[in-house]
């Protein structure tokens, strides 16, 4: 019995050279990624949010105000994905939006009061469940983590061009 063309492309795609799916570096990230996000995701869904909305509350907070491309590009959200959700903030009073008194067309965002207070709510919890992954992980590996996260994003990130003195 032949084999279908969709089957043999599948096993075709076998015989590329790459390396494993689960030890390509993209997926290591993302697996975890989820093991922590599982971590938090009950927490921020009892106070009604999900993780892109708490990356937005996060994220104004930090700042007096931003611009929704600026505010796209530190919470990691495509614009049409951040559309909708800054409509949902606003309509729970959670942001604030305002004209840019510099430039009319453009508009800044900030948190509010009542966003600031939430905040206020899930941090508890949130230093609590971080607390816990550094004492399960390692707080010295953990800082370590963060360290080497932070130069593979210098050192990829920017132009393009990998930059590396670093041992392979």
């Amino acid at each position: 019995m032949a084999m279908s063309d969709s089957k043999k492309g599948f096993k075709d795609a076998r015989k590329v050279p790459m390396r494993d799916f689960s030890q390509s570096l993209p997926m290591a990230l993302l697996r975890a990624r989820e093991a922590v996000m599982r971590q938090f995701r009950p927490n921020l869904r009892a106070h009604g949010l999900t993780e892109q909305q708490w990356r937005i509350l996060r994220a104004l907070a930090a700042v007096d105000a931003i611009e929704v491309t600026e505010l796209a590009r530190v919470a990691f959200l495509l614009g049409p994905s951040l559309s909708r959700i800054l409509r949902d903030l606003e309509a729970r009073g959670l942001i604030q939006r305002e004209v840019d008194a510099r430039d009319m067309r453009r508009g800044v965002l900030s948190i509010s009061t009542k966003g600031l207070k939430l905040i206020a709510q899930v941090a508890p919890n949130s230093e609590a469940i971080y607390a816990s992954i550094a004492r399960r992980y390692g707080a010295r590996k953990l800082a370590a983590l963060h360290k080497m996260l932070d130069e593979l994003e210098q050192s990829i990130g920017g132009d393009g061009e990998m930059v590396s003195d670093a041992d392979e």
